[in-house]
């Protein structure tokens, strides 16, 4: 049976406060990357407002997390829910320092098997969702502010049977380019972080056969870990890296770059 190290809900311990006083909007905060993002944030000083489907799973975080997290339950390809998100933002902190679009969905089918539903959710969740979650967060956001936006390594290599969900990243991964430049006039800087294979829930009902054969492709020779994704959010959300802009930041062990 596989095990899992995906972050925990759990009380955060500051460490450095390097996001302290900032904002930060987090999609698909409830859950894997983007909760263990938001635990991050939270100890280094953030207030986070997350966005996610499951009201419990919200509920959950919140109450672990403390009085710096506040949930909105929504669906991120819905424009109204978008709208619900940012106008709780406006009333209550008036700015968005940092926004992370988390949200994502990733599903198998070969080329063969692919129809438009599948097309049409998958790119709705991880590529629509994301313009338009940076676009109306664009009137809240500050000069200076950072945008992470949440891509795959699946955007540049081939794997058979996520063709769409590597497309969507590949989207996501053009966005930051162009974005990168259309926003650089108001010195709001836009970076795509793109894991690799990362032991979250979604390896919770893998064979450990598939399991092994994806380590054996990482030169680490392990699965990454939320939490290291985590630590990459925080450098390209923090000034740490004030001068980098429309880059790709790969946390794959290795996987697709040696």
């Amino acid at each position: 049976m596989s095990t899992s190290t995906s972050s925990a809900v759990k009380a955060p311990v500051p460490n450095s406060s390097a996001l302290k006083g900032k904002i930060a909007v987090i999609t698909g905060g409830g859950s894997g990357i983007g909760l263990a993002v938001v635990e991050r944030f939270v100890a280094e000083g953030a207030y986070v407002f997350i966005m996610g489907r499951r009201q419990a799973v919200l509920d959950q975080a919140v109450a672990a997390l403390g009085d710096n997290v506040e949930a909105i339950a929504g669906d991120v390809t819905a424009s109204e829910d978008l709208d619900r998100l940012y106008a709780r933002v406006k009333a209550q902190k008036g700015i968005i320092d940092i926004l992370v679009t988390a949200s994502g969905i990733a599903e198998c089918a070969s080329l063969a098997e692919t129809g438009p539903e599948h097309i049409d959710q998958i790119f709705a969740t991880n590529s629509r969702a994301t313009l338009f979650s940076v676009q109306k967060a664009l009137p809240l956001m500050s000069a200076g502010g950072s945008v992470v936006l949440i891509g795959s390594i699946a955007g540049f290599i081939g794997t058979p049977g996520y063709g769409t969900y590597g497309a969507t990243k590949a989207a996501v991964r053009s966005y930051a380019r162009t974005w990168s430049n259309e926003l650089a006039g108001r010195s709001i800087r836009v970076n795509t972080l793109s894991p690799g294979p990362i032991d979250t829930s979604m390896f919770d009902n893998v064979s450990d056969e598939l399991r092994q054969s994806a380590i054996d492709m990482i030169p680490l020779r392990r699965l990454g870990r939320a939490t290291e994704v985590a630590a990459a959010a925080l450098f390209l959300a923090s000034d740490e890296s004030s001068y980098i802009t429309g880059a790709e930041l790969c946390i794959d062990g290795g996987m697709a770059q040696v």
